[in-house]
Protein backbone atom coordinates (compact mmCIF):
# COMPACT_ATOMS: atom_id res chain seq x y z
CA UNK A 1 0.00 0.00 0.00
CA UNK A 2 1.48 3.39 -1.40
CA UNK A 3 2.71 5.94 1.69
CA UNK A 4 0.89 8.97 1.38
CA UNK A 5 1.18 12.57 2.48
CA UNK A 6 -1.15 15.02 3.87
CA UNK A 7 -0.79 18.82 5.41
CA UNK A 8 0.12 19.18 9.02
CA UNK A 9 -2.78 21.41 9.16
CA UNK A 10 -5.69 19.92 8.33
CA UNK A 11 -5.87 19.74 4.04
CA UNK A 12 -8.18 16.43 3.38
CA UNK A 13 -6.03 16.16 -0.16
CA UNK A 14 -3.71 13.33 0.21
CA UNK A 15 -1.25 12.98 -1.78
CA UNK A 16 2.53 10.66 -2.94
CA UNK A 17 5.59 11.71 -1.77
CA UNK A 18 6.69 13.01 -5.55
CA UNK A 19 3.26 15.37 -5.80
CA UNK A 20 4.11 16.48 -1.92
CA UNK A 21 8.21 16.89 -3.54
CA UNK A 22 6.94 19.06 -6.13
CA UNK A 23 4.23 21.30 -4.38
CA UNK A 24 6.62 21.78 -1.33
CA UNK A 25 3.97 23.17 1.07
CA UNK A 26 0.34 22.73 1.19
CA UNK A 27 -2.10 25.34 -0.33
CA UNK A 28 -3.44 25.97 3.51
CA UNK A 29 0.27 26.38 4.34
CA UNK A 30 1.32 23.89 6.02
CA UNK A 31 3.79 21.30 5.75
CA UNK A 32 3.55 17.60 4.02
CA UNK A 33 4.20 14.47 6.73
CA UNK A 34 3.95 10.77 5.94
CA UNK A 35 0.44 9.84 7.35
CA UNK A 36 1.97 7.67 9.58
CA UNK A 37 5.72 7.23 9.86
CA UNK A 38 6.86 3.54 8.22
CA UNK A 39 9.30 0.77 9.82
CA UNK A 40 11.86 -0.21 7.57
CA UNK A 41 11.51 -3.10 6.14
CA UNK A 42 15.39 -4.76 6.52
CA UNK A 43 16.93 -6.25 9.52
CA UNK A 44 19.34 -3.44 11.36
CA UNK A 45 22.41 -5.68 11.03
CA UNK A 46 22.26 -5.37 7.38
CA UNK A 47 23.61 -1.97 6.98
CA UNK A 48 27.01 -3.02 8.25
CA UNK A 49 27.41 -4.10 5.11
CA UNK A 50 26.28 -1.22 3.25
CA UNK A 51 27.73 1.95 2.16
CA UNK A 52 26.30 5.59 1.89
CA UNK A 53 24.30 4.63 -2.01
CA UNK A 54 23.18 1.46 -0.37
CA UNK A 55 21.78 2.63 2.43
CA UNK A 56 20.34 5.85 1.02
CA UNK A 57 18.12 3.69 -1.68
CA UNK A 58 17.37 1.00 1.74
CA UNK A 59 15.74 3.84 3.32
CA UNK A 60 14.22 5.79 1.10
CA UNK A 61 12.81 3.61 -1.22
CA UNK A 62 10.55 3.31 1.96
CA UNK A 63 9.49 7.10 2.31
CA UNK A 64 9.40 7.92 -1.32
CA UNK A 65 7.94 5.21 -2.54
CA UNK A 66 5.99 6.26 -5.41
CA UNK A 67 9.43 6.17 -7.05
CA UNK A 68 10.72 3.40 -8.75
CA UNK A 69 13.75 1.24 -8.63
CA UNK A 70 15.38 2.95 -11.50
CA UNK A 71 14.18 5.97 -11.04
CA UNK A 72 15.67 6.27 -6.64
CA UNK A 73 18.65 4.55 -7.88
CA UNK A 74 19.06 6.94 -10.46
CA UNK A 75 18.64 9.95 -8.20
CA UNK A 76 20.75 8.85 -5.72
CA UNK A 77 23.69 7.81 -8.29
CA UNK A 78 23.77 11.35 -9.42
CA UNK A 79 23.79 12.89 -5.97
CA UNK A 80 26.31 11.32 -4.15
CA UNK A 81 29.64 11.24 -6.50
CA UNK A 82 33.35 12.48 -6.69
CA UNK A 83 31.24 15.73 -5.99
CA UNK A 84 31.85 14.92 -2.18
CA UNK A 85 35.71 14.34 -1.30
CA UNK A 86 35.28 11.07 0.53
CA UNK A 87 33.78 7.97 -0.77
CA UNK A 88 32.21 7.69 2.88
CA UNK A 89 30.15 10.72 1.79
CA UNK A 90 29.09 11.14 5.85
CA UNK A 91 32.32 9.29 7.25
CA UNK A 92 32.13 9.23 11.75
CA UNK A 93 35.51 10.79 13.43
CA UNK A 94 36.29 10.03 17.06
CA UNK A 95 37.15 11.86 19.96
CA UNK A 96 37.14 11.04 23.51
CA UNK A 97 34.34 12.63 24.32
CA UNK A 98 31.84 11.15 21.42
CA UNK A 99 31.70 10.35 17.72
CA UNK A 100 31.20 13.31 15.27
CA UNK A 101 29.27 12.81 12.32
CA UNK A 102 30.88 14.92 9.60
CA UNK A 103 28.51 15.90 6.99
CA UNK A 104 30.64 19.05 5.46
CA UNK A 105 32.28 17.10 2.21
CA UNK A 106 30.26 18.28 -0.14
CA UNK A 107 30.76 20.79 -2.92
CA UNK A 108 29.44 23.48 -0.29
CA UNK A 109 31.32 22.12 2.92
CA UNK A 110 28.21 22.07 4.91
CA UNK A 111 25.40 19.57 5.90
CA UNK A 112 22.83 21.13 3.54
CA UNK A 113 24.86 19.07 0.53
CA UNK A 114 23.26 16.04 2.02
CA UNK A 115 20.18 16.63 1.23
CA UNK A 116 20.18 19.26 -1.40
CA UNK A 117 22.42 17.26 -3.75
CA UNK A 118 19.68 14.90 -4.12
CA UNK A 119 16.75 17.09 -4.17
CA UNK A 120 17.07 18.32 -7.90
CA UNK A 121 16.99 14.50 -9.14
CA UNK A 122 14.07 14.20 -7.01
CA UNK A 123 12.27 17.22 -8.09
CA UNK A 124 12.96 16.62 -11.93
CA UNK A 125 11.66 12.84 -11.58
CA UNK A 126 8.55 14.17 -9.87
CA UNK A 127 7.97 16.69 -12.54
CA UNK A 128 8.06 14.32 -14.85
CA UNK A 129 6.40 11.51 -12.99
CA UNK A 130 3.45 13.66 -12.73
CA UNK A 131 3.10 15.57 -16.27
CA UNK A 132 4.85 19.21 -14.75
CA UNK A 133 5.92 20.67 -17.57
CA UNK A 134 6.12 24.54 -16.48
CA UNK A 135 9.46 26.10 -15.27
CA UNK A 136 9.75 24.95 -11.47
CA UNK A 137 10.54 28.12 -9.36
CA UNK A 138 12.90 27.21 -6.43
CA UNK A 139 11.91 30.10 -3.85
CA UNK A 140 14.54 29.37 -0.57
CA UNK A 141 15.12 31.24 2.72
CA UNK A 142 18.68 30.33 3.61
CA UNK A 143 20.21 31.47 7.20
CA UNK A 144 23.83 30.93 5.42
CA UNK A 145 23.99 27.03 4.09
CA UNK A 146 21.19 26.21 2.71
CA UNK A 147 21.20 28.97 -0.28
CA UNK A 148 24.64 28.08 -1.31
CA UNK A 149 23.81 24.59 -1.14
CA UNK A 150 20.43 24.50 -3.10
CA UNK A 151 22.21 27.46 -5.54
CA UNK A 152 24.82 24.67 -6.23
CA UNK A 153 22.85 21.82 -6.88
CA UNK A 154 20.44 23.45 -9.10
CA UNK A 155 22.55 25.73 -11.45
CA UNK A 156 21.72 25.28 -14.97
CA UNK A 157 19.43 22.30 -14.31
CA UNK A 158 17.13 22.23 -17.09
CA UNK A 159 14.10 23.55 -16.61
CA UNK A 160 14.01 24.95 -13.13
CA UNK A 161 15.16 28.26 -11.64
CA UNK A 162 16.09 29.46 -8.07
CA UNK A 163 16.10 32.59 -6.19
CA UNK A 164 17.72 32.68 -3.42
CA UNK A 165 17.07 34.99 -0.75
CA UNK A 166 19.79 35.43 2.54
CA UNK A 167 19.81 38.14 5.67
CA UNK A 168 22.41 40.72 4.27
CA UNK A 169 23.85 40.97 8.19
CA UNK A 170 23.31 37.45 9.12
CA UNK A 171 25.57 35.33 7.68
CA UNK A 172 29.81 34.86 8.25
CA UNK A 173 31.63 36.28 5.10
CA UNK A 174 32.20 33.31 3.70
CA UNK A 175 28.70 32.34 3.30
CA UNK A 176 27.80 35.22 1.49
CA UNK A 177 30.80 35.00 -0.88
CA UNK A 178 29.57 31.93 -1.91
CA UNK A 179 26.51 33.06 -2.90
CA UNK A 180 26.68 36.26 -4.46
CA UNK A 181 29.23 34.73 -6.50
CA UNK A 182 27.59 32.18 -7.52
CA UNK A 183 26.98 31.39 -11.45
CA UNK A 184 24.33 29.81 -13.44
CA UNK A 185 21.71 31.46 -15.91
CA UNK A 186 19.22 30.18 -13.39
CA UNK A 187 20.21 31.67 -10.48
CA UNK A 188 19.15 34.53 -8.66
CA UNK A 189 20.21 35.68 -5.47
CA UNK A 190 19.14 38.74 -3.07
CA UNK A 191 20.32 40.21 0.48
CA UNK A 192 17.22 41.00 2.50
CA UNK A 193 17.36 43.92 5.11
CA UNK A 194 16.35 41.72 8.16
CA UNK A 195 16.65 38.17 9.69
CA UNK A 196 15.85 35.21 8.80
CA UNK A 197 12.96 34.77 10.37
CA UNK A 198 11.78 37.49 7.49
CA UNK A 199 12.92 35.95 4.31
CA UNK A 200 11.62 32.47 5.70
CA UNK A 201 7.68 34.32 6.55
CA UNK A 202 8.19 36.16 3.53
CA UNK A 203 9.05 32.84 1.05
CA UNK A 204 6.04 30.72 2.83
CA UNK A 205 4.04 34.10 2.41
CA UNK A 206 4.56 33.58 -1.50
CA UNK A 207 3.91 30.29 -1.49
CA UNK A 208 0.59 30.68 -0.33
CA UNK A 209 -0.34 33.54 -2.37
CA UNK A 210 -3.02 32.21 -4.58
CA UNK A 211 -3.16 35.35 -6.67
CA UNK A 212 0.90 35.45 -7.09
CA UNK A 213 0.70 31.66 -7.62
CA UNK A 214 -2.17 32.15 -10.77
CA UNK A 215 -0.58 34.97 -12.05
CA UNK A 216 2.65 33.07 -12.45
CA UNK A 217 0.96 30.19 -13.70
CA UNK A 218 -0.31 31.61 -16.71
CA UNK A 219 3.41 32.87 -17.40
CA UNK A 220 4.39 29.00 -17.43
CA UNK A 221 6.05 29.03 -13.70
CA UNK A 222 5.00 26.82 -11.02
CA UNK A 223 7.32 27.43 -7.34
CA UNK A 224 8.54 24.53 -5.22
CA UNK A 225 11.17 25.01 -2.26
CA UNK A 226 14.76 23.69 -1.40
CA UNK A 227 13.89 25.15 2.25
CA UNK A 228 13.44 21.90 4.68
CA UNK A 229 9.96 22.53 4.63
CA UNK A 230 10.56 20.29 1.77
CA UNK A 231 9.93 16.62 2.14
CA UNK A 232 12.21 16.01 -0.69
CA UNK A 233 14.84 18.00 1.41
CA UNK A 234 13.68 16.05 5.02
CA UNK A 235 14.10 12.84 3.89
CA UNK A 236 17.43 11.99 2.60
CA UNK A 237 18.39 12.97 5.50
CA UNK A 238 17.12 10.26 7.39
CA UNK A 239 19.71 8.10 5.70
CA UNK A 240 22.32 9.61 7.33
CA UNK A 241 21.73 8.88 10.85
CA UNK A 242 21.27 5.09 10.37
CA UNK A 243 25.13 5.58 8.77
CA UNK A 244 26.01 6.94 12.00
CA UNK A 245 24.76 4.28 13.75
CA UNK A 246 26.16 1.46 11.76
CA UNK A 247 29.93 3.42 11.96
CA UNK A 248 28.87 3.43 15.52
CA UNK A 249 28.88 -0.06 15.89
CA UNK A 250 31.72 -0.68 13.31
CA UNK A 251 34.02 1.15 15.68
CA UNK A 252 33.29 -0.68 18.58
CA UNK A 253 31.34 2.13 20.24
CA UNK A 254 27.87 0.47 20.52
CA UNK A 255 26.37 -3.26 20.17
CA UNK A 256 24.50 -3.63 17.25
CA UNK A 257 20.88 -3.04 18.77
CA UNK A 258 21.88 -0.86 21.76
CA UNK A 259 20.51 2.85 22.02
CA UNK A 260 23.12 5.67 20.80
CA UNK A 261 21.88 9.75 20.92
CA UNK A 262 22.58 12.31 18.44
CA UNK A 263 23.23 15.88 19.90
CA UNK A 264 21.85 18.00 16.81
CA UNK A 265 22.79 21.88 16.44
CA UNK A 266 19.27 23.22 15.62
CA UNK A 267 18.14 26.35 14.37
CA UNK A 268 14.79 25.34 11.66
CA UNK A 269 14.26 21.88 13.37
CA UNK A 270 14.39 19.80 10.34
CA UNK A 271 18.16 17.93 10.85
CA UNK A 272 16.71 16.47 14.17
CA UNK A 273 13.58 16.15 12.74
CA UNK A 274 15.08 13.36 10.43
CA UNK A 275 16.56 11.83 13.47
CA UNK A 276 13.58 11.35 15.29
CA UNK A 277 12.07 9.93 11.81
CA UNK A 278 15.10 7.78 11.74
CA UNK A 279 13.93 6.22 15.56
CA UNK A 280 10.17 5.96 14.72
CA UNK A 281 11.45 3.84 11.50
CA UNK A 282 13.11 1.31 13.72
CA UNK A 283 16.53 2.71 14.32
CA UNK A 284 17.94 2.57 18.32
CA UNK A 285 17.81 5.86 19.55
CA UNK A 286 17.21 7.06 23.26
CA UNK A 287 17.42 10.92 23.60
CA UNK A 288 17.57 14.01 20.37
CA UNK A 289 19.46 16.65 22.15
CA UNK A 290 18.32 19.86 20.70
CA UNK A 291 21.20 22.34 20.35
CA UNK A 292 20.52 25.85 20.53
CA UNK A 293 22.84 28.61 20.63
CA UNK A 294 22.04 32.02 21.93
CA UNK A 295 18.73 32.31 20.35
CA UNK A 296 17.52 29.44 22.12
CA UNK A 297 13.88 29.66 21.81
CA UNK A 298 13.60 25.74 21.38
CA UNK A 299 15.82 24.76 24.21
CA UNK A 300 12.59 27.19 26.40
CA UNK A 301 10.28 25.08 24.19
CA UNK A 302 11.30 21.74 25.66
CA UNK A 303 12.01 22.72 28.95
CA UNK A 304 8.98 24.81 29.71
CA UNK A 305 6.78 23.70 27.02
CA UNK A 306 6.07 27.45 26.04
CA UNK A 307 7.88 28.44 22.19
CA UNK A 308 8.13 31.67 22.28
CA UNK A 309 9.65 33.81 19.37
CA UNK A 310 8.48 37.10 20.69
CA UNK A 311 12.06 37.91 21.85
CA UNK A 312 15.17 39.65 20.89
CA UNK A 313 16.88 38.23 17.88
CA UNK A 314 20.92 37.77 18.82
CA UNK A 315 23.39 37.12 15.65
CA UNK A 316 25.93 34.51 16.63
CA UNK A 317 28.84 32.97 15.23
CA UNK A 318 26.50 30.22 14.75
CA UNK A 319 24.17 32.33 12.13
CA UNK A 320 22.61 29.06 10.40
CA UNK A 321 21.00 28.82 14.03
CA UNK A 322 20.13 32.36 14.50
CA UNK A 323 16.43 31.76 13.55
CA UNK A 324 13.44 32.31 16.26
CA UNK A 325 10.79 30.40 14.04
CA UNK A 326 11.51 27.00 13.80
CA UNK A 327 9.34 25.95 10.62
CA UNK A 328 9.65 21.61 10.61
CA UNK A 329 8.41 21.83 14.82
CA UNK A 330 5.48 22.24 13.17
CA UNK A 331 5.70 18.85 11.89
CA UNK A 332 6.76 17.18 15.07
CA UNK A 333 3.63 18.63 16.75
CA UNK A 334 1.51 17.14 14.02
CA UNK A 335 2.76 13.22 15.08
CA UNK A 336 2.09 14.51 19.02
CA UNK A 337 -1.09 15.76 18.21
CA UNK A 338 -3.60 16.40 15.31
CA UNK A 339 -4.01 18.65 12.43
CA UNK A 340 -6.21 21.06 14.15
CA UNK A 341 -4.17 21.84 17.23
CA UNK A 342 -1.19 22.31 14.97
CA UNK A 343 -3.38 25.08 12.92
CA UNK A 344 -4.34 26.09 16.15
CA UNK A 345 -0.63 26.38 17.58
CA UNK A 346 0.41 28.39 13.94
CA UNK A 347 -2.47 30.49 13.97
CA UNK A 348 -1.26 31.64 17.83
CA UNK A 349 2.64 31.92 16.79
CA UNK A 350 1.28 34.53 14.25
CA UNK A 351 -0.70 36.20 16.02
CA UNK A 352 0.81 36.60 19.37
CA UNK A 353 4.40 35.60 18.57
CA UNK A 354 3.77 32.08 21.27
CA UNK A 355 2.08 29.86 21.85
CA UNK A 356 2.26 26.57 24.45
CA UNK A 357 2.42 22.74 23.70
CA UNK A 358 2.65 19.70 26.41
CA UNK A 359 4.68 17.27 24.44
CA UNK A 360 4.36 13.60 26.13
CA UNK A 361 7.21 11.95 23.59
CA UNK A 362 10.43 12.44 25.49
CA UNK A 363 12.71 11.72 22.74
CA UNK A 364 13.74 15.70 23.22
CA UNK A 365 16.34 17.22 25.39
CA UNK A 366 16.95 21.35 25.29
CA UNK A 367 20.37 22.32 25.94
CA UNK A 368 22.05 25.30 24.61
CA UNK A 369 25.38 27.06 24.46
CA UNK A 370 26.66 30.75 25.07
CA UNK A 371 28.95 32.42 22.83
CA UNK A 372 31.49 32.18 25.46
CA UNK A 373 30.98 28.62 25.86
CA UNK A 374 30.93 27.97 22.03
CA UNK A 375 34.29 29.52 21.94
CA UNK A 376 35.51 27.63 24.85
CA UNK A 377 35.02 24.38 23.21
CA UNK A 378 36.64 24.89 20.20
CA UNK A 379 39.68 26.15 21.90
CA UNK A 380 39.25 23.16 24.32
CA UNK A 381 38.66 20.20 21.38
CA UNK A 382 41.64 21.68 19.55
CA UNK A 383 44.20 21.35 22.07
CA UNK A 384 43.38 18.12 23.45
CA UNK A 385 42.28 15.98 20.31
CA UNK A 386 43.79 18.13 17.33
CA UNK A 387 40.34 18.56 16.23
CA UNK A 388 38.67 21.94 15.14
CA UNK A 389 34.86 22.07 15.46
CA UNK A 390 33.17 24.64 13.63
CA UNK A 391 30.95 27.16 15.44
CA UNK A 392 27.62 25.52 14.98
CA UNK A 393 29.61 21.68 15.72
CA UNK A 394 30.79 23.46 18.98
CA UNK A 395 27.48 24.62 20.45
CA UNK A 396 25.88 21.13 20.10
CA UNK A 397 29.51 19.93 21.33
CA UNK A 398 29.48 21.62 24.38
CA UNK A 399 25.63 20.86 24.55
CA UNK A 400 26.34 17.30 25.10
CA UNK A 401 28.84 17.90 27.66
CA UNK A 402 26.47 20.18 29.64
CA UNK A 403 23.93 17.12 29.45
CA UNK A 404 26.49 14.33 30.47
CA UNK A 405 27.44 16.52 33.44
CA UNK A 406 23.69 17.53 34.37
CA UNK A 407 22.30 14.07 33.74
CA UNK A 408 25.52 11.55 34.29
CA UNK A 409 24.14 9.63 30.50
CA UNK A 410 26.84 7.50 29.73
CA UNK A 411 25.04 6.50 26.08
CA UNK A 412 27.03 6.68 23.44
CA UNK A 413 26.73 9.37 21.66
CA UNK A 414 26.94 11.02 18.12
CA UNK A 415 27.56 15.30 17.49
CA UNK A 416 26.18 15.54 13.97
CA UNK A 417 28.30 18.24 12.64
CA UNK A 418 27.25 20.82 10.69
CA UNK A 419 30.09 22.40 8.32
CA UNK A 420 33.44 22.66 7.87
CA UNK A 421 35.53 25.16 10.13
CA UNK A 422 37.04 27.23 7.39
CA UNK A 423 33.87 28.39 6.77
CA UNK A 424 34.04 29.99 9.76
CA UNK A 425 37.43 30.35 9.92
CA UNK A 426 37.43 34.01 11.51
CA UNK A 427 35.41 33.24 14.89
CA UNK A 428 36.94 29.71 14.94
CA UNK A 429 40.51 31.57 14.94
CA UNK A 430 39.86 34.08 17.83
CA UNK A 431 38.19 31.11 19.66
CA UNK A 432 41.65 28.92 19.32
CA UNK A 433 43.85 32.20 20.21
CA UNK A 434 42.75 35.63 20.71
CA UNK A 435 45.33 37.24 19.24
CA UNK A 436 43.51 36.47 16.15
CA UNK A 437 40.58 38.45 16.96
CA UNK A 438 39.46 41.09 14.16
CA UNK A 439 41.28 39.18 11.36
CA UNK A 440 40.80 39.53 7.48
CA UNK A 441 37.79 36.46 7.45
CA UNK A 442 39.67 35.60 3.98
CA UNK A 443 42.76 36.10 5.67
CA UNK A 444 41.80 33.07 8.13
CA UNK A 445 40.74 31.04 5.69
CA UNK A 446 44.43 30.66 4.94
CA UNK A 447 45.89 31.12 8.60
CA UNK A 448 43.43 28.16 9.81
CA UNK A 449 44.99 25.78 7.35
CA UNK A 450 48.41 26.89 9.19
CA UNK A 451 47.18 26.46 12.53
CA UNK A 452 45.36 22.99 11.52
CA UNK A 453 47.70 21.79 9.57
CA UNK A 454 44.94 20.93 7.11
CA UNK A 455 44.22 22.06 3.48
CA UNK A 456 41.61 24.67 2.76
CA UNK A 457 38.45 22.87 0.82
CA UNK A 458 38.86 23.33 -2.37
CA UNK A 459 35.55 24.80 -2.87
CA UNK A 460 36.20 27.71 -1.30
CA UNK A 461 39.91 28.54 -1.99
CA UNK A 462 40.75 32.02 -3.26
CA UNK A 463 36.90 32.75 -3.07
CA UNK A 464 37.32 36.15 -2.41
CA UNK A 465 39.03 36.84 -5.92
CA UNK A 466 35.83 35.73 -7.87
CA UNK A 467 33.53 37.59 -9.13
CA UNK A 468 30.41 39.00 -7.73
CA UNK A 469 27.37 37.99 -9.72
CA UNK A 470 24.62 39.13 -7.36
CA UNK A 471 24.51 42.39 -5.61
CA UNK A 472 21.07 42.99 -4.59
CA UNK A 473 19.89 43.84 -1.28
CA UNK A 474 15.93 44.52 -1.02
CA UNK A 475 13.56 45.23 1.70
CA UNK A 476 11.43 41.98 3.28
CA UNK A 477 8.35 43.72 2.24
CA UNK A 478 9.94 43.95 -1.76
CA UNK A 479 10.50 40.24 -1.59
CA UNK A 480 7.21 39.18 -3.56
CA UNK A 481 7.64 42.25 -6.35
CA UNK A 482 11.52 40.98 -6.62
CA UNK A 483 10.16 37.16 -7.36
CA UNK A 484 7.84 39.12 -10.40
CA UNK A 485 10.52 41.18 -11.57
CA UNK A 486 12.45 38.05 -12.05
CA UNK A 487 9.75 35.92 -13.22
CA UNK A 488 8.82 38.02 -16.57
Amino acid sequence: MALLYKSTRGDKNYITASQAILKGIADDGGLYVPEAVPKIDFELSEILNMDYKALAYRVLRIVLDDFTEEELKACINGAYDEKFDTPLIAPLRETTDCGVLELFHGKTIAFKDMALSILPYLLKTSARKNGEDRQIVILTATSGDTGKAALEGFADVEGTGIIVFFPQDGVSDVQRKQMVTQEGKNTCVAGIHGNFDDCQTAVKKAFTDKALKEELAEKGYVFSSANSINIGRLAPQIVYYFYAYAQMVKAGRVNMGENINFVVPTGNFGNILAGYYAKNMGLPVDKLICASNENKVLYDFFNTGEYNADREFILTSSPSMDILISSNLERLLYHLSDAETVSGKMKQLTGQGSYSFSAKDKSFIGEYSTEAETFGIIKEVFEKEGYVLDTHTAVAYNSYKKYKAETGDETPTVVVSTASPFKFAKDVLAAIDEKYVGIDPFEAVRKLSEVSKASVPTPIKDIEKRPVLHNTCIEREEIEDFIKSKLK
